[in-house]
């Protein structure tokens, strides 16, 4: 282990992020710092991790008695994602779907109704974004919505609403439409359904881990855990091609 000493604690994570930028560290984790000073300093266009792409959360949840994983996403960065901001957080989501092993994931747009209506705007972009993946936009998944929950994780409900196509009920991802949806349906899981969850801030030069101060000891290391097996399987791909 190395440790590295810091004068002042506004420097702790421009250093960190400066470390991750030289390829000195692979995997960011925040600390007993804000989530705000950590991530501004991952944002700083000098020493930050920037990649050109939007940083977005990816949360895990492993939930007793569901079949598979299911990733959320993002319910820890982006507050109210517009259109395009969208297309990227679904993109990341899918990418770290891969990096698990989960080859062409099944993503849901979740939206209040399974109907497309402009006094909803989240079911109109939902609705956009299908369309997208439909025609190459958005790659490596199977991409539907608008879909209320219930119709996007289970086949009985999907079913009953006479919904048809490969994600209804299906969904490995869940893709929020702000991140109050995300915060709440993920602490929601966590406290009522007693899920285990993980989760990544991906996007830049390297995966962070941007824990709450709430979040159990288990939770911070298998999101760690997380941060490790998405770099080890970039690396992988990257060495075998």
């Amino acid at each position: 282990m190395t440790i590295v000493h810091v004068a002042e604690r506004s420097q702790i994570a421009p250093t960190v992020m400066s470390m991750a930028r030289q390829g000195e560290a692979d995997v960011v984790v925040k600390g007993t710092l804000d989530t705000p000073t950590f991530l501004r300093a991952a944002l700083d266009r000098d020493t930050g991790l920037r990649a050109g792409r939007l940083f977005t959360h990816v949360a895990v949840c492993e939930i007793p008695g569901f079949d598979r994983l299911l990733l959320i996403s993002d319910g820890g960065v982006v507050v109210a994602p517009d259109i395009y901001q969208k297309i990227e957080i679904v993109q990341n989501s899918i990418e770290v779907a891969h990096r698990l092993g989960i080859d062409t994931p099944r993503v849901a747009i979740l939206a209040a109704s399974e109907f497309v209506s402009p006094k909803i705007p989240s079911t109109v972009d939902a609705a956009n974004l299908s369309k997208m993946a439909e025609r190459g936009q958005i790659r490596g998944a199977l991409v539907d919505g608008p879909l209320a929950l219930d119709n996007a994780i289970s086949q009985e409900a999907a079913q009953v609403k006479g919904i048809n196509g490969p994600v209804a009920g299906r969904a490995d991802i869940l893709i929020v439409p702000d991140i109050e949806a995300g915060n709440m349906l993920t602490k929601g899981l966590t406290y009522f359904a007693h899920a285990e969850m993980a989760g990544i801030v991906v996007g830049g030069t390297a995966p962070m881990v941007v824990a709450s101060r709430s979040d159990s000891h288990k939770t911070k290391l298998v999101s760690l855990a997380l941060g490790v097996l998405f770099v080890a399987r970039f690396q992988k791909v990257a060495f075998q091609e």
